[in-house]
């Protein structure tokens, strides 16, 4: 089954074909983002550059080198306006690689992932393995996989803790005619160790008493003063569970407007963990064609989240006695990451794809992203951030 609109699903339904009978097909992606908060906060500067190579009948090779550059400030956890500090300044270099060789074995096509990441406090090695099965004359397809992550968080002035991963997937693809796809994918994950964020913490009012004192009074007798109440305000570790199990659920659809010369691509995403937060994604993208070179697609995102069941904003009503300064996750259990609050996202943005040659294609798009706490399981309303990424990218194929 083969499509005549290589814009709006290259990639997507037909097979890759060989562009030089002589030759290795190849194919390469460079791109570059900039993601900046308001306000000055958060600015992360990404590299990326991708290759695809097909060896031999079969069989193909793709990588993909990833480099961050993240400054600026981020919430703590403490509550703004008092004498702990709210926000703390961040800078950090990512840099990732990934390999992966998939092989066709008749209709299964099998699939070895290898991937490294190396920030200055953390440190994560992934493996993944996936089949993909064509059935039906190549109108369906089922894959399954399983994806493991082993990871070192570096904790300060606690050393190295570690962390492991377990995703297992499994997706179907179908086509309905020449230009629907249904897609719908299934992944459940388990995580255990060191669920903490080194960098997070959550405060406590408090009082500090002072040791009673006794003077001499001159003659011979003790004046006793009590000691003295003085309010204070102390910061302490946050403490996550040292596990979590999650599901999620997408479905995504695909169809092509012969008669406008267009693709509505639509997404939904549900999930669900033990943290108790559950969450709802929704997507759509007009992909629109504009003569033979130039395709133009606005899209929307919306996203909701409930609050995890151990979201405080403070623990001035959590029953701990004295906060562990190593916590290991065993109850009680808080948090006062803006992250696991209730909140909403949206998102809307524009993207841009020029099919310059055959062989070189330049996108760029930009997005506006903001999120506020809805609710009462929320952070202070300044922990929410909005942001303007804007990505720029190109793509050789040969």
């Amino acid at each position: 089954m083969k499509l005549r609109h290589p814009l709006l699903f290259v990639g997507l339904l037909a097979p890759a074909s060989h562009a030089h009978a002589g030759g290795i097909p190849q194919e390469y992606d460079y791109g570059f983002q900039v993601y900046q908060e308001d306000d000055d906060r958060i600015r992360v500067e990404s590299h990326y550059v991708r290759g695809q190579w097909s060896l031999l009948e079969g069989t193909s090779f793709r990588m993909q080198y990833l480099n961050d550059a993240i400054s600026g400030a981020s919430p703590t956890g403490a509550l703004p306006g008092g004498v702990q500090p709210y926000v703390a300044n961040v800078e950090d270099v990512r840099t990732g690689i990934l390999g992966a060789l998939s092989q066709q074995l008749g209709r299964h096509r099998l699939e070895l992932e290898i991937s490294q990441s190396n920030e200055n406090d953390y440190f994560s090695q992934g493996y993944a393995l996936s089949d993909a099965i064509e059935l039906n004359q190549k109108n369906t397809t089922l894959t399954l996989g399983v994806n493991v992550l082993d990871d070192t968080v570096t904790v300060p002035g606690l050393g190295d803790k570690g962390k492991e991963s377990y995703d297992f997937f499994g997706g179907i693809s179908q086509l309905l005619d020449k230009n629907t796809e249904l897609t719908g994918s299934l992944t459940l994950g388990f995580s255990q160790g060191y669920m903490n964020d080194p960098y997070k913490v959550v405060q406590r009012d408090e009082v500090f008493r002072t040791p009673d004192m006794s003077i001499d009074a001159g003659d011979g007798t003790a004046i006793l003063i009590p000691g003295v109440a003085i309010p204070i305000t102390n910061i302490y570790r946050e403490n996550r569970p040292d596990s979590r199990f999650r599901q999620v659920l997408q479905l995504g659809g695909r169809h092509y407007f012969a008669a406008e010369k267009a693709a509505l691509q639509a997404a939904l995403r549900y999930t669900h963990d033990d943290y108790g937060i559950s969450s709802e994604m929704a997507q759509l993208e007009w992909r629109q064609e504009l003569g033979e070179h130039l395709e133009i697609a606005p899209f929307v995102r919306y996203y909701h989240q409930n609050a995890a069941s151990f979201f405080v904003r403070d623990l001035n009503q959590v029953a701990v006695a004295t906060p562990a300064d190593d916590p290991n996750g065993s109850g009680p259990n808080y948090s006062a990451d803006y992250r696991l609050s209730s909140f909403d996202t949206n998102s809307i943005g524009l993207r841009l794809l020029a099919k310059v040659s055959e062989n070189l294609t330049l996108s760029a798009t930009y997005e506006r992203y903001t999120m506020k706490g809805v609710g009462e399981d929320t952070a202070p309303s300044g922990s929410y951030p909005s942001a303007n990424m804007l990505t720029v990218g190109l793509k050789l194929k040969f």
